[in-house]
């Protein structure tokens, strides 16, 4: 599909974008750019990547797809960045947990005849770094393609089939309608069991050597990256707010129906999550 593809900071997700893509044949050339000169330097010598440049500037230039895999924190200001030197006809996508704010400064900050479409592979873990890049991430995770109406409508196509072919399931939501949708099934966990870590943390220490996978299971994303998840916190405060909010009406309701020793309103609520829970798709 393309001559060059460059990949800005890569990390678990760059960094799998990177051998997908080798694995799959989609580019003729892999190009680097990691902020940390020792980054770059580990980088150089890593199989699944041709070259690895010194500046964002450097890198995008030559290429025909741009991924920007940033914190979405970083972003913006790398987009700003690059911008003025991205030559016409390419195409910039990214791999943001959040959408509405990027796309619309993203898509404002880049010159005529360049094409920003965002897009947000649901294949993270609690784990960072490209380090733990895998080229199967993608297969078969849902992957959000997130357009602007004034979107040019080749670009789309493009971006579209371009995470098809690293094997994800591809659906195109409005950016907006993308950041409800993970504030409840993404951000809204993440909250929960780091609120839940944090909670158990005040308690006797050795109670956790007694735990069973359970615990594990529900509170693996709280080993996530703080400083990633206040960035993605603030950009979609709203949201999280919201679905906050509705969770404490649950958590509410399920206290009162213990309380009131209502078991038959507790077995439905319980059988109501199994159901939920067991119909994940595989």
């Amino acid at each position: 599909m393309f001559e060059q593809l460059t990949i800005l900071a890569p990390g678990l997700l760059g960094g799998s974008v990177a051998k997908a893509v080798r694995r799959h044949g989609l580019a003729r050339r892999i190009v680097l750019w990691s902020r940390r000169p020792e980054n770059r330097l580990r980088l150089r010598d890593q199989s699944w990547c041709d070259e690895v440049r010194d500046t964002p500037e450097d890198a995008v230039r030559g290429a025909g797809l741009v991924v920007l895999a940033a914190p979405v924190g970083a972003i913006i200001a790398i987009a700003q960045a690059v911008g003025p030197v991205l030559g016409a006809g390419t195409l910039v996508t990214d791999v943001g947990s959040v959408k509405g704010e990027i796309a619309r400064l993203v898509h404002a900050a880049m010159p005529p005849g360049v094409h920003f479409v965002g897009a947000h592979p649901m294949a993270g873990s609690e784990k960072s770094g490209w380090e733990h890049a895998s080229e199967t991430l993608f297969d078969g995770c849902a992957c959000f393609v997130t357009p602007l109406s004034e979107t040019d409508a080749r670009a789309l196509e493009i971006v579209v089939r371009f995470w098809h072919e690293l094997g994800a399931e591809v659906t195109t939501l409005d950016p907006d309608a993308h950041d409800e949708i993970v504030a409840h099934i993404s951000h809204l966990p993440q909250v929960v069991a780091a609120s839940l870590c944090h909670f158990l943390a005040q308690k006797n220490p050795a109670w956790r050597n007694f735990a069973g996978g359970g615990l594990r299971d529900t509170t693996r994303l709280g080993a996530g990256d703080p400083t990633m998840w206040i960035e993605i916190l603030r950009q979609n405060r709203e949201e999280v707010l919201r679905a906050l909010r509705q969770f404490q009406d649950e958590l509410q309701a399920f206290q009162t129906a213990l309380a009131n020793r209502d078991f038959v309103e507790l077995r439905a609520r319980l059988e109501r999550g199994k159901a939920y829970r067991d119909a994940f798709r595989r």
